[in-house]
């Protein structure tokens, strides 16, 4: 037999109290390392040359000069129509939201989208989803009923329309993120953090006022 086994087992309360804290240390240790890896998120330009300005309010920007071109988005969206981001919103600034019905963040965030998308369509500014990891629509679809999203999503249950961006432009185990692509089809702007109102016209209106 093993010295562990053969160590004798204490019942007091001391004894009691010091595994208790022991568990509690771990469990502090854990949560801190989750919330130090999200938290980057919003702060990394990721492993590619994306020339993202990192901000401390967790919205990263690139300068016009230096912006990289958004790849071709097209396919279904969850009711069953075409689109082609590219084409059909030509010219447009348009803002992709990265989100999941099974994604509690998205959750807060959707009406936040709803109010800035409904102020700012008349300014020439297109709201589009990807929706990921939703297997079935149904779950999804009840998600836009559920929040009055006014604009279309892309179905995307296996991420591979995230997979098209440039190298560090979205990592697709941020959800949700929110990316700003100008009229020039350029990436312009980018958070992998829930947004509010405010930061979600941060990040708009300095592309929208560009010329």
């Amino acid at each position: 037999m093993s010295v562990a086994c053969r160590a004798p087992y204490r019942t007091d309360s001391s004894s009691r109290r010091r595994s208790r804290a022991a568990l509690l240390t771990a469990g502090l240790s854990v949560v801190a390392l989750a919330l130090s890896a999200c938290s980057s998120g919003g702060m990394s330009g990721g492993s590619g040359n994306t020339n993202f300005i990192a901000g401390s309010d967790g919205i990263a920007t690139v300068k016009k000069g230096d912006r990289k071109a958004a790849p071709s988005l097209d396919g279904e969206t969850l009711d069953g129509k075409s689109l082609n981001v590219a084409e059909d919103y030509k010219g447009k600034v348009v803002v992709l939201n990265v989100w999941g019905s099974w994604c509690a963040p998205c959750r807060l965030e959707a009406p936040h989208f709803v109010k800035v998308a409904e102020d700012t369509k008349a300014k020439g500014v297109e709201f589009v989803g990807i929706n990921t990891r939703d297997p079935q629509r149904g779950p999804a679809i009840q998600f836009e009923k559920q929040h009055g999203i006014p604009y279309p999503s892309l179905h995307d249950p296996m991420g591979k329309l995230m997979l098209r961006f440039p190298k560090g432009s979205l990592n697709p185990n941020f959800i949700p993120s929110t990316l700003v692509i100008d009229r020039d089809g350029k990436i312009a702007a980018r958070s992998q953090q829930p947004l509010n109102e405010e930061k979600l016209r941060k990040m708009i209106d300095p592309v929208l006022a560009e010329k």
